[in-house]
């Protein structure tokens, strides 16, 4: 169990944003004001905790315990995924409910933020039995949910079938409330509350472009950042994580013409200095059931060209671009010091701790962080919410054409505040949000 509490975490970043602001607000009164809604900020406005009793298949009940929380919503309905693990915390949740609605400021999207969880390992249930599970937490959540309430989407260990799932068990309830007062439920009201839950499939009215838009938006940024700092193609990178995230970031990477030669899972890593075929090794996994000997480059895998690496070594790698898109904390004040990439762009939720920022910074190696540079998921889901609110169905051409312009256009926003305020990018990125949010708040 990691010992580093994630939400005090994110009231260290928030502090250090809270700090840039006030010494640019003049009055005693603004000042004031700024300290009362910084106080809002620091606590969820709602949490919620679920008790989900779930007949197992061998007939005997099995008690589940589930959280949903509602951190703020001055910029619209809460939004935030919806995880399933075993090590899922009302503090992970709670930091995360947190980053999400500064990311969703720093995207510059009309949504809050909250996030969601379940205690259980996923794998260890039937196709039956987790989805029983997912309708017990959908009919628990279904009062505080709803398209202009909260929006889940999926997260760790979720994917498309559950959120509809979740969303076929909301609608259910919805219609059981209309009977209850002898009426029935029109047809656009159905079509409205398709925009409960993003991340569906596309015959549940899911967006084009969804799946793959959280490593999209990764590489937005990325190019958008390394343009202001004059940082060439052709770079090395390594990714720790070869989940959804993490191979579509190696996947758009590789497209683009950096060269991805480290990728890890939860078993370890590999390491091909001549660079991986992400699409061969993902194949290369799925058949062995692991990353080990996948040392696939250019159309083929020959286990000469690489070797095996722990995912603790792979973010010491040489490389000019080191892409943490597994869990939290994996830069800790332990290893920092020991980073040789010259930029690190986070496509995991809070993979570096505030000391090890304070390290990388003494470095000079910019930290693209996770509120700017995995926000492309949020923001198609935002993109897909506003598909169903309007009954349309966008291309996915169109979708990405929306999603780079708003990736840049933040990754702009967050390096002008940086060259301004002399931050960090991280602190720049809070500053963005924080500015956007306090002028919401009442």
């Amino acid at each position: 169990m990691n010992k580093i509490n994630p939400f005090e975490s994110a009231m260290t970043q928030l502090t250090k944003a809270a700090t840039v602001i006030e010494k640019t607000t003049a009055s005693k009164a603004a000042k004031k004001s700024l300290q009362q809604k910084m106080e809002i900020l620091r606590q969820p406005k709602r949490t919620v905790n679920v008790t989900l009793p779930v007949r197992m298949d061998d007939g005997t009940q099995k008690i589940f315990q589930g959280f949903r929380v509602q951190y703020n919503d001055a910029r619209g309905p809460y939004k935030g995924g919806i995880r399933y693990h075993h090590n899922v915390t009302p503090d992970e949740v709670k930091a995360l409910s947190f980053w999400m609605v500064m990311k969703c400021a720093v995207a510059d999207i009309p949504f809050g933020g909250g996030k969601g969880g379940v205690i259980v390992d996923p794998k260890s249930l039937s196709v039956d039995e987790l989805e029983r599970l997912t309708r017990a937490y959908g009919r628990a959540l279904a009062d505080i949910v709803g398209p202009d309430k909260d929006v889940p989407a999926p997260d760790v260990n979720t994917n498309g079938l559950i959120m509809g799932w979740l969303l076929d068990e909301f609608i259910k309830v919805q219609r059981q409330k209309a009977k209850s007062f002898g009426k029935k439920l029109s047809k656009s009201d159905e079509q409205r509350f398709r925009g409960t839950y993003n991340g569906k499939f596309i015959k549940d009215g899911g967006s084009e472009g969804r799946e793959e838009a959280t490593g999209l938006g990764g590489l937005f940024v990325l190019e958008a950042i390394l343009a202001k700092l004059k940082l060439k193609r052709k770079l090395t990178v390594a990714v720790q994580g070869f989940g959804n995230v993490g191979y579509n970031v190696a996947k758009f990477l590789d497209e683009t013409g950096f060269k991805v030669v480290a990728v890890s899972d939860s078993k370890g890593g590999i390491y091909v200095p001549d660079g991986i075929n992400p699409a061969l090794t993902l194949a290369c996994k799925k058949k062995n059931g692991f990353l080990a000997g996948c040392y696939c480059s250019g159309s083929v895998c020959d286990l000469r060209k690489g070797k095996q690496v722990t995912n603790e070594a792979l973010l010491e790698l040489p490389v000019d671009i080191l892409v943490p898109a597994a869990l939290e904390n994996a830069l800790t004040k332990e290893n920092a010091s020991r980073v040789k990439a010259k930029v690190v762009l986070e496509m995991a939720n809070g993979p570096t701790t505030p000391e090890a920022d304070a390290i990388l910074y003494k470095k000079g190696i910019p930290v693209i962080p996770d509120i700017l540079s995995n926000s492309g998921g949020v923001t198609v889901s935002a993109f897909e919410w506003e598909q169903n609110l309007k009954g349309e169905h966008w291309t996915k051409k169109y979708v990405n054409a929306k999603l780079k312009a708003k990736m840049v256009s933040a990754a702009g926003a967050v390096w002008n505040a940086s060259v301004k305020y002399k931050i960090d990018l991280r602190t720049a990125a809070f500053v963005v949000a924080l500015g956007r949010i306090l002028a919401a708040m009442q």
